[in-house]
């Protein structure tokens, strides 16, 4: 395949020496004439272990050349990719410039062009970019047909570039709706299977991974500070941590929905908190784990609250499904808050029976919700049949009995992720998605 690279930076380089590794004829552009001039004599001018050895091999094999000429490199290329930089603009936010003038030259470009062309955006973008661009700069051949327009996020490490490249952590290709591309395309860019998605989704992994990536940083430092403070081997500790691959290391927690509650999260988060502070230590990451979380559910009441209905169903207090602990449930706030505002509620939660709680757990109710017993129900078509709005928290209903029981009339909001909700009648929303 004839491919060419428009941007001869880190990402771009690294992808033209791993693709013409696999035979690909490739054309690298720039605006920089000393970096066309090195890679059209298979010159590195990265530092990247594999690298300068792949260009090489690829020019001595005739499968490298550099032009500044963007026309000459679309015509005589099947697929483009663009590789340019995104940087900061002063102000913190994402400059696109690079990424708007290469392709309104590829725009340009195509209608010198009589055949098909592919372009794939490698550059990081926020969600929306892909698409704006495509309106901006691409629409025209794009609904001709002559164009296809694919997001495909790098996720490269410098250092090991080439090995991230041929062995991918996680493979995802953005397309305009989430359909598959031709599988001879497949074939030619991916040695595994990749996750189709579409372009929004492809655009915000990147981002995730990398917020990701940069909390942990974070939060292993944070970690080694209060543990340098009192005398603790931090590296032995998060060495521990890692080794539980059920909890720690693992999908758990990653799943937006319900704020963090319990007896345990929110107790121990304010006491490392509060032990860092006695220790004259400033952990910004933890300290903002709480600050946080009530601004998750504050934005779960603002949710509620647009619905426009006055009568709610709660389904779900606890903090956990299946147990009766509403210590610090996110649940009993929002049902509290709720009151507050003059909104009539209902509570279906069958593993919570008042007149069993004790300790903790009946001091919570004792304190905040006083009249609970009058508003827990164990009639879900009498609390559904009165409300207009179902929260579901928690999966304590099966999907029959709502399905017998939700009407047309009903908004439901999905606080955890439940995608069987969807078959309901009802109008569906998610918290985060």
């Amino acid at each position: 395949m004839n491919i060419s690279i428009f941007g001869l930076g880190y990402v771009g380089a690294v992808t033209a020496g791993c693709l013409a590794k696999r035979g690909h004829s490739i054309v690298g552009v720039d605006v920089h004439p000393q970096k066309v001039e090195a890679f059209d004599a298979g010159v590195a001018t990265i530092v990247e272990p594999c690298v300068p050895g792949l260009l090489l091999a690829a020019s001595n094999n005739r499968l490298l050349r550099g032009t500044v000429d963007c026309r000459d490199a679309v015509i005589s290329t099947d697929v483009s990719l663009v590789c340019v930089g995104t940087p900061s603009n002063i102000a913190g936010a994402l400059d696109l410039t690079f990424v708007r003038q290469v392709c309104r030259d590829i725009g340009c470009a195509l209608r010198a062009k009589q055949r098909r062309h592919t372009l794939v955006l490698r550059s990081t973008m926020l969600p929306g970019s892909t698409r704006r661009i495509v309106e901006e700069s691409l629409a025209p051949p794009l609904l001709s047909g002559a164009l296809e327009v694919f997001y495909y996020p790098e996720f490269l490490r410098e250092g090991t570039a080439v090995m991230d490249y041929e062995q991918p952590s996680l493979n995802v290709l953005g397309t305009s709706d989430g359909s598959p591309p031709p599988a001879s395309f497949m074939r030619a860019f991916f040695a595994e299977e990749a996750t189709v998605v579409d372009w929004e989704t492809a655009e915000m992994v990147k981002y995730a991974c990398n917020a990701f990536h940069a909390t942990k940083t974070v939060f292993a430092n944070e970690i080694g500070r209060v543990g340098k403070q009192i005398g603790v081997d931090a590296l032995a500790v998060m060495q521990l941590l890692c080794r539980d691959t059920r909890l720690n290391v693992s999908p758990q927690y990653l799943r937006p929905g319900n704020p963090f509650g319990g007896s345990c999260l929110p107790k121990d988060v304010r006491a490392l908190t509060q032990q860092a502070r006695v220790e004259g230590l400033n952990l910004p990451l933890l300290e903002a784990l709480l600050p946080s979380n009530e601004r998750h559910l504050q934005q779960l009441l603002t949710l509620i609250e647009s619905a426009g209905q006055r009568e709610v169903v709660l389904l779900g207090l606890s903090f956990k499904a299946g147990t009766d602990d509403v210590r610090e449930s996110a649940m009993v706030d929002v049902a509290q808050a709720l009151l507050g505002r003059g909104y009539q509620l209902r509570i279906y939660d069958p593993a919570l029976n008042p007149g069993a709680l004790i300790g903790a757990n009946k001091r919570v109710i004792e304190t905040k919700m006083p009249h609970l017993a009058s508003l827990l129900t164990t009639d879900l078509a009498g609390a559904i049949g009165s409300c207009g709005v179902i929260v579901a928290a928690q999966k304590c209903a099966s999907i029959d009995e709502l399905q017998r029981y939700a009407t047309s009339a009903h908004h439901v909001i999905d606080v955890n992720g439940w995608p069987e909700l969807r078959e309901l009648p009802s109008r569906y929303e998610g918290f985060c998605w």
